[in-house]
């Protein structure tokens, strides 16, 4: 599983951007005879899981003040501190998988703590929330759910709490997690 993490600084470039329109000159418009595209499926074996996606904390400005950003099991994204949310990127990692109906889960972390480097000062990644219905936080102390599909499938989202440092350096933040399943 990857973590990744973005600052960007503010900049103007609406200018730069629509002069550099003005001097593209006309393309003719071309014909095309076929294009190619890919499918992908992934078939599960029974008592399996899989990440379907990444926790991404979205786009961030730093400041000269530490502050937090948080990323709830439902994607919505809050700060603290001197953090500016950039854009409405972010998004919580998500795992699915297949199992019995009504069985029993564990599931845990390798760790409740994690730290992502970049070009910058490594930042933590802290309080891991599962997205049950009440949310739960992840430790590295098992929670228990049951399979409710009939069909036995099941997908979870996890979200978390980032700490930026004060005047964080820009650039891309990456870090591995691990989440642990055992059927009862």
């Amino acid at each position: 599983m990857r973590t990744s993490h973005i600052i960007y600084p503010l900049r103007k470039q609406c200018g730069l951007a629509a002069f550099a329109l003005l001097l593209l000159p006309a393309a003719p418009a071309l014909a095309q005879n076929g294009a190619q595209s890919e499918a992908e499926a992934i078939v599960l074996r029974p008592l399996s899981f899989f990440k379907v996606n990444d926790l991404d904390f979205g786009s961030i400005i730093a400041s000269g003040t530490a502050g937090t950003v948080r990323l709830a099991p439902d994607g919505t994204r809050t700060r603290t501190g001197g953090v500016t949310l950039a854009g409405n990127g972010g998004e919580p990692a998500r795992f699915a998988g297949l199992g019995t109906p009504n069985r029993q889960v564990n599931i845990s972390l390798g760790s409740n703590t994690i730290w992502i480097t970049g070009p910058g000062v490594r930042m933590r990644v802290r309080d891991f929330e599962i997205g049950s219905t009440p949310t739960a936080i992840l430790s590295t102390t098992p929670t228990r759910f049951s399979i409710a599909s009939a069909l036995g499938n099941y997908n979870f989202p996890v979200g978390g709490t980032l700490e930026v440092g004060a005047n964080q350096a820009p650039g891309d933040y990456s870090g591995t997690f691990t989440i642990t399943l055992n059927y009862l």
